[in-house]
């Protein structure tokens, strides 16, 4: 599975971005496709997740409420609509994709994209 990420930028805190991960190679059975982000000298922490079916999303706590993840399965493509940004947004975003726990866990993913910067001015 090869993965594209795309569409950060620069914006001002309160506004909004979207990002792109588009993916190739095949997907299975319980496939998930998530967002990450990191920021220099942290690790990379979990942003959202969902599933194959985009019936299931899963969304770190700081992000709730203000980022939307989903997928569109004709493009194969997951969005990550990114809305009221803070500051704290800023790093740079990963798409990666495996099964669908592994991804919400966060651990043992096999498919990552390059990185996305995202900066958000205050």
């Amino acid at each position: 599975v090869q993965l594209q990420a795309c569409g950060g930028g620069l914006v001002q805190a309160g506004g909004s971005l979207r990002l792109s991960c588009a993916t190739s190679g095949g997907t299975f059975i319980g496939f998930g496709t998530g967002w990450f982000r990191q920021t220099p000298g942290k690790e990379r922490e979990f942003v959202a997740a969902v599933s194959r079916s985009g019936s299931v999303t899963y969304y770190a706590d700081s992000v709730k409420g203000r980022f939307t993840i989903s997928g569109d399965n004709t493009k194969n493509t997951v969005y990550l609509q990114m809305n009221s940004l803070k500051p704290e947004d800023t790093a740079v975003y990963y798409c990666a994709a495996d099964s669908f726990p592994k991804v919400v866990a966060g651990v043992g993913i096999e498919h990552w994209g390059q990185g996305t910067q995202v900066t958000v001015s205050s």
